[in-house]
Formats: structure tokens, C-alpha cells, sequence
């Protein structure tokens, strides 16, 4: 068990959305509810896949489409990762996954470095499901990356079935994500980086 709390909380309010995110990097229940039905199974499955507690609850401008409700979201989410993960030391940084779901495979391999960068290569075969656009996949990523200031490079190697392709994203960047936030007993609490800062 971690000497600290590794937890956060994050409100996040705008014209167009009200979303509240609770993050327990070691983990807890799981729970989604933002309007969107096929956004909150795949946060469901990042939080059950990355072993963490998992909080989302977000009310946004459906009327219109789901893009800045799974956004914000993104954004909320990636700001209680920063926090949770305070100042970095003893975590392992890196992480990676290649996880099949049925004839889809994703692989997602994250550094959490403080330098946002998203490289995303996946030719989802569908537009949307259900009210999900599937382009608002990379949109969540993006979001996060900014704000947990994470390197993410994540690659749809194959799939035909378009839920089975986002949901081998989701659970493959939960894998990854889980693996890099987890602390090393051999780091001995030291922050993982030649600086000695991240």
C-alpha cells in the first residue's frame, strides 16, 4: 500500500457541461454516468481494466452531439490523474498493452512524462455507435493527454466490428495506464526520471 493517499476530485463547469470525476489510482468501485450510454461503458472499462476507483458523473449538451460531454470529460479526468499522481515518485512511468477483443487488437503504450503528445493510428469502420461518434475517441485522448501530460501512442492493429475496436482501445490504454501509475517497490520512492522531476 502507498505512504499516501493517491486520490482526486475534479468539477469541472462550463456552458456546456457539468462534469465531476473521482480517481483512486489503487483502486475502488467503478461508476459512469454521462448521458452516453457507449462513453459510459468504455469508462467503465477503463477504470475495472486499470484497477482504479472510478467516478464519472457529467451532464452536457446532447441535444446538440456528444462531443463536448466526452471531451470534458476527458479533460476532468486528465486533470484528477495529474493530481492523483502528485509528484510522480516510486510510480513505474511506463506502461504498455496489446489486448485483443475478439478480432479487434489495440495496443497503447503511455509514458507519463509532462510532455503531452498523442500519436493515434486506428481506422475505426464506422462512424458511430449509437449516439458515440467514434472520431470523439481521439478527442477523449487528447484531452487527457493535455492534462495529465502523458505520452500516449495507441495503434488499431486490425478489427472489422467498430464497438469491438474502441472497446480494445479503452481496455488496452486501462492495461497500460494501470501498469505505469502502479509503484515499484524497487524504486524505493524516487521519482523515475535522470531529473529527478517529471
Amino acid at each position: 500500500m502507498p505512504p499516501q493517499a493517491r486520490r482526486a476530485e475534479i468539477s469541472r463547469k462550463t456552458t456546456e457541461t457539468e462534469v465531476t470525476v473521482g480517481l483512486d489510482l489503487d483502486g475502488g468501485e467503478v461508476s459512469a454516468s454521462t448521458g452516453v450510454f457507449f462513453f459510459d461503458h468504455m469508462l467503465d472499462q477503463l477504470g475495472r481494466h486499470g484497477r482504479f476507483g472510478l467516478s464519472v458523473k457529467a451532464t452536457g449538451d446532447l441535444e446538440i452531439d456528444a462531443h463536448h460531454t466526452v471531451e470534458d470529460t476527458g479533460i476532468a479526468l486528465g486533470q484528477a490523474l495529474d493530481e492523483a499522481l502528485g509528484d510522480r515518485a516510486g510510480i513505474r512511468r511506463y506502461g504498455d498493452s496489446l489486448v485483443p477483443m475478439e478480432e479487434a487488437l489495440a495496443s497503447v503504450a503511455v509514458d507519463i512524462s509532462g510532455r503531452p503528445l498523442l500519436v493515434y493510428s486506428a481506422d475505426i469502420p464506422a462512424e458511430s455507435i449509437g449516439q458515440y461518434e467514434t472520431v470523439l475517441t481521439e478527442e477523449f485522448l487528447q484531452a487527457l493527454v493535455r492534462k495529465a501530460g502523458l505520452t500516449l501512442h495507441v495503434t488499431l492493429k486490425h478489427g472489422r466490428n467498430p464497438h469491438h475496436c474502441v472497446e480494445a482501445i479503452f481496455k488496452a490504454l486501462a492495461v497500460a495506464l494501470g501498469e505505469a501509475t502502479s509503484i515499484d517497490p524497487r524504486a524505493r520512492g524516487a521519482v523515475p526520471s535522470t531529473k529527478g522531476v517529471l
